[in-house]
């Protein structure tokens, strides 16, 4: 089964939590804090196999979760990190976040790429310790990583792009110009997801794939067209295989105008690509009148039309040498635009009044939060020095707090003391 849209959910690993300890030796006194940092939580990585070309392993394994950092240990020891995850997609795969529609990554090359890092580990007691704060009780937790819904989008990556109306010849074309064997038969909707073939002239080789037949409206959903317009996003150019002989009784020239209806309806940036048109079965009677008639349709526009017959094998030079001079003029396979997630200010707060309370919220906030354990006294005192150099004392002040107003952080809620 051909699958070329999936929805997946992934986690980086949360980092491993600080620890409490403190040096026990004999004859040793007073050894101090030795608690290590927790280890990194594992990273999120996407990886290309050529060997694929479908995302149907995605419709029954949705979930990806990286392992986390585990905790730190006495004697400074550092927690072991956490083995990342490796997703593996066809080459010309796009992940884009399912809530904005960003395209984070485009796997249109071989290589592993990173897309979400592990967590943080938090602070071990030795970090603490102070002149003043010899013998800390407190450690930080490690950083905790959100699950993110995205959505896998397969474009497939060829230079030439076969479009045209069911039945007219394109997996036959596809055939006899490269290696493919793509399934043909005397049917509508023979192909029912893109074939690709690498095609050589001379010194030169290029990938066609070979796009499922469009009929009108398919921008709009109908027929097998929309599920796989995306295939030909990135093509450099289109080749457009018409039936001539108009063997399924329909026009060679409206079948032109309708294709590229549907075409520019999808994408105007597929509507702008170079188009040869390949003007097939010209080995059935009565097709010489409508290469005439397509000729005079045609003649104020910038598109080349090569009379062939894929069956047997008529003009197919001609056309396979006009393909090539073209792409020696074109710009490489598009790469789609990659954006980041936006990364939120980590310095950053907000104090607002919100009917009889002050809300303190921002990124700083919910860091300071996680960070902190309300049952332990040495915690809420590093918490409590940490708000007033960060500022959000004086921010409350400036805001209008008072002595025993009450003051929200997140699912904390405490008195404003001076």
């Amino acid at each position: 089964m051909f699958v070329d849209k999936a929805k997946i959910y992934v986690k980086a690993g949360d980092g491993g939590p600080g620890a409490v300890s403190f040096h026990r030796e004999k004859y040793v006194a007073r050894g101090g804090p030795d608690g290590g940092d927790g280890g990194r939580g594992g990273s999120v990585y996407f990886r290309v196999d050529k060997g694929k070309n479908t995302l149907i392993d995605f419709r029954y394994n949705r979930h990806f979760r990286a392992k986390n950092g585990e905790p730190g240990q006495g004697n400074r020891k550092t927690g072991k990190s956490g083995e990342d995850v490796y997703i593996t997609v066809p080459l010309g795969t796009i992940v884009k976040d399912a809530k904005t529609g960003r395209i984070l990554l485009d796997m249109c090359e071989e290589g592993d790429r990173l897309l979400f890092r592990g967590g943080a580990g938090g602070k071990g007691n030795a970090n603490f310790a102070t002149p003043t704060r010899q013998a800390p009780r407190f450690a930080t937790p490690g950083v905790k990583c959100p699950e993110v819904e995205l959505i896998l989008e397969l474009k497939t990556i060829a230079d030439v792009g076969l479009v045209g109306m069911p039945n007219v010849g394109k997996s036959t074309l596809l055939s006899v110009l490269t290696a493919a064997r793509p399934k043909i038969a005397n049917y509508h909707f023979t192909t029912l997801a893109p074939n690709l073939g690498v095609a050589k002239v001379d010194d030169t080789d290029f990938v066609l794939a070979d796009i499922p037949g469009l009929i009108e409206g398919a921008a709009e959903g109908a027929g097998l067209g929309h599920d796989f317009l995306r295939h030909i996003e990135r093509t450099r150019m289109i080749v457009h295989v018409l039936d001539i002989a108009g063997s399924e009784g329909r026009d060679p020239v409206e079948d032109y105008r309708a294709i590229n209806r549907e075409l520019a309806a999808y994408s105007e940036t597929l509507a702008s690509l170079p188009q040869i048109i390949a003007a097939n079965k010209t080995d059935i009677p009565g097709s010489e009148g409508n290469i005439e008639r397509l000729k005079e349709a045609l003649a104020g526009e910038d598109v080349e039309i090569y009379p062939i017959s894929a069956a047997t094998g008529q003009g197919l030079d001609p056309l396979l040498r006009a393909i090539v001079r073209k792409l020696l003029t074109l710009p490489p396979v598009q790469r789609f635009q990659e954006e980041e997630l936006p990364q939120e200010e980590s310095e950053k707060f907000t104090v607002e009044k919100v009917e009889d309370a002050f809300v303190v919220s921002g990124p700083l906030i919910d860091r300071l939060l996680d960070r902190t354990y309300a049952d332990n006294p040495e915690s809420m005192r590093y918490f409590q020095q940490f708000l007033i150099k960060a500022g959000v004392i004086d921010a409350l002040r400036e805001a209008g707090a008072r002595e025993g107003d009450a003051v929200v952080m997140g699912d904390w809620e405490f008195d404003f003391v001076e």
